[in-house]
């Protein structure tokens, strides 16, 4: 049996990109070759590296983020890496809830990674940027492929291509009366541009 590859913490020294590139290279070395290992090796490149705005693990729990990795980058071992100190917020753990049992309901059925997929954009949403930023994706066009590949019919709801974060929450206030709108639809709300203007 081929021993697991070690990853080497990044150092302070090391420029943060040029160290996500390298992180992201070696895990897409060791990649299954799943749908979702692109997405999951940048979040982690980005996570390891200072970028986004996750939690440690994703925002899973360290169980839940070995069985991610050993399906995903099996034989890769990130033991060594250094952790954010940013724990998930307790306080918003109804929200977080709501998020997971929404994504969930529209899963593709395809993959186990769904689940632990819903927990972490789950985790993303509670920072404060957009949502593929705090993820950690490269790009919204990760997102978008991820949201579609993952999670089809909720994805194709999105009909207006309104930024992420902001849907999902619509998406709960539409089906659970939990979060208010400020406005009777979104053509009348003042904050229209900012639901779908670009995300730079």
């Amino acid at each position: 049996m081929a021993p697991s590859a070690k990853v080497r913490p990044v150092s302070g020294a090391d420029d943060a990109a040029e160290a996500a590139v390298r992180l992201h290279a070696l895990l897409a070395a060791h990649a299954a070759g799943y749908g979702n290992d692109h997405a999951f090796a940048c979040m982690i490149a980005s996570l390891c590296t200072g970028a986004g705005a996750m939690p440690d693990w994703l925002g899973l729990q360290p169980p839940a983020f070995s069985r991610l990795m050993a399906l995903h980058f099996p034989g890769l071992d990130l033991s060594d890496l250094p952790r954010t100190g940013r724990p998930l917020d307790g306080r918003r753990n109804d929200e977080t809830t709501e998020l997971v049992r929404l994504l969930l309901m529209d899963k593709a059925g395809d993959s186990p990674s769904e689940v632990w997929m819903a927990h972490v954009i789950a985790a993303g949403c509670m920072a404060s940027d957009h949502l593929w930023q705090d993820l950690g994706l490269w790009d919204r066009d990760e997102l978008t492929a991820l949201m579609r590949r993952n999670f089809p019919a909720l994805a194709a709801r999105n009909v207006k291509d309104m930024k992420w974060k902001r849907f999902l929450y619509k998406q709960l206030c539409e089906a659970e009366g939990i979060y208010t709108c400020r406005a009777p639809s979104c053509e009348a709300c003042t904050d229209y541009h900012a639901c779908f203007g670009p995300e730079l």
